[in-house]
């Protein structure tokens, strides 16, 4: 593991509970890659190798689309650390939970 990204798909559609399921649809696309992975209330972070989330942040797109989405924006962060140890989800997050 060298990458961690975190995701926030935004889909542009008539209503509330469309953009609900779209998302759902978009986290459980994440779930079914194996890769570790967070839910948060704004984003989703995942852990993973750098071209393998890549392909993840594209497929979230085109599961929004595909779901019927007319458009879909997305705010993605990217930590790239091919060489050095990567402080994993729970490295970072335990001391609060």
């Amino acid at each position: 593991m060298n990458t961690t990204i975190a995701i926030q798909v935004l889909p542009v559609t008539a209503s509330q509970e469309d953009l609900l399921r779209i998302v759902d649809s978009v986290i459980a696309y994440i779930a079914s890659t194996g890769c570790n992975y967070q839910v948060g209330p704004l984003e989703t972070t995942v852990e993973g190798d750098y071209e393998e989330l890549l392909d993840i942040v594209k497929e979230a797109q085109l599961i929004c689309i595909r779901q019927g989405a007319d458009s879909v924006k997305s705010y993605v962060k990217i930590f790239y650390n091919p060489k050095d140890h990567l402080l994993t989800i729970d490295e970072k997050t335990k001391k609060y939970r």
